[in-house]
């Protein structure tokens, strides 16, 4: 018996508990930051496997980190765990989290044997609040040759191509005042947000294709014969690198500040995050994990617009420009649905689902043993490592 397949008969033998727990999160959502059951379910986990474990990593109550193996090549594998609000999982990260959970139970027992150590990240707050950025910022990835994860979609996509994004907290502050008695001496801050998105919608006959502005407006006063003295929203700006974000970011916030100018507002613009980058995919590393996950049964043929969600921003990313890291998508079968959809969240826990999961875990460390058994692979990822230190 081989390695590989070894690997594979643990992770069938385990089929039952990582479903288990692929639905056991699916059925108690927790939102960014929140996602103390989660965390508590893979740290529990990864202990039972022998792994060491950090609860709370990086200073992060729902982060960790549970290593195993002593070897000289160093592989993370990247667990989300966040849900989306009022949506629940329907981006399907209880599907990651039991994936990577799948992966690592395949390695345990083997780590050593290749030469490996493996590390699990559980990262927090993937929905717009870069749990991996600040877990990367606070050495969390330190001393990682190489991270990988994998991400359920509508089909099937290979390479991870999403747009860098700023996340914004945009407040307007006005002045109130009785909207029929005085509305003279109100100053109206749900006018300036109008203003702030008529200027927007305009603006983006103007931007390029790889540029996407969009945003809600979560309070915006209280009594309709009240002028509002306050109006927030959260908006999103996403370009197809950094670079492209910095020069137009500028454009979008002139448009905010347009709606202070016209209505007398004060204007505040604060990020909710750190920036989600671009992503790199390290070729070598994907072409592996496609391998593996063909002789799974994933074509990974052109799947049209199920495809579309490789676009999807990551902080992810971040890791990308730092280290070799790959996040392809698994299908779960769900056209028409798509994700951050309702009807997608019903999906993640059906039996497209399960297969993901199971054949997640499996190409995810089949890539990982391929990795440290290819020489050309694992001395490039050494020599990389070396290189940057």
């Amino acid at each position: 018996m081989t390695v590989k397949d070894r690997v594979r008969s643990r992770i069938a033998a385990a089929a039952d508990r990582l479903l288990e727990l692929s639905h056991r999160i699916h059925a108690h959502p927790e939102t960014a930051w929140q996602e103390h059951r989660a965390a508590g379910w893979l740290a529990d986990e990864l202990e039972r496997l022998g792994y060491a474990v950090t609860r709370g990593a990086c200073e992060l109550p729902t982060a960790l980190t549970a290593s195993i193996g002593t070897g000289e090549l160093h592989i993370g594998i990247c667990a989300e765990y966040d849900a989306l609000p009022g949506l629940g999982h329907a981006c399907g990260h209880n599907i990651i989290a039991a994936a990577a959970i799948g992966a690592a139970t395949g390695l345990a027992s083997v780590a050593d044997q290749l030469g490996l150590t493996v590390t699990v990240l559980g990262t927090p707050a993937e929905e717009g609040g870069g749990g991996k950025i600040l877990m990367l910022d606070r050495g969390a990835f330190d001393g990682l040759h190489a991270a990988m994860m994998i991400h359920p979609g509508p089909a099937d996509a290979a390479r991870a191509e999403p747009f860098a994004v700023d996340h914004q907290h945009v407040t307007y502050r006005g002045k109130t005042a009785h909207a029929a008695a005085y509305p003279e001496l109100g100053v109206n801050a749900a006018d300036a947000f109008t203003i702030a998105q008529v200027a927007i919608g305009l603006l983006r006959q103007q931007l390029p294709a790889s540029v996407r502005v969009h945003g809600i407006v979560t309070h915006a006063g209280l009594a309709p014969n009240a002028i509002p003295d306050r109006a927030e929203g959260r908006w999103y700006v996403r370009a197809s690198s950094l670079a492209e974000l910095d020069r137009i970011e500028p454009r979008v916030r002139a448009c905010f500040e347009a709606g202070a100018l016209a209505t007398g507002c004060e204007l505040e613009i604060e990020p909710e995050s750190p920036r989600y980058s671009e992503f790199r995919n390290d070729e070598q590393l994907l072409d592996l994990f496609l391998a593996n996950a063909r002789d799974l049964g994933r074509p990974f043929t052109d799947p049209g617009v199920g495809a579309r969600m490789n676009r999807a921003s990551t902080d992810m990313g971040n890791i990308s420009l730092r280290l070799p890291a790959i996040h392809p998508y698994l299908g779960i079968d769900s056209l028409p649905a798509v994700n951050h959809q309702p009807e997608f969240a019903a999906h993640c826990a059906g039996p497209a689902a399960d297969r993901a999961v199971l054949d997640g875990a499996i190409a995810l460390a089949a890539a990982a043993i391929d990795a440290a058994t290819r020489d050309d692979v694992r001395d490039r990822l050494l020599a990389a490592s070396a290189k940057q230190n």
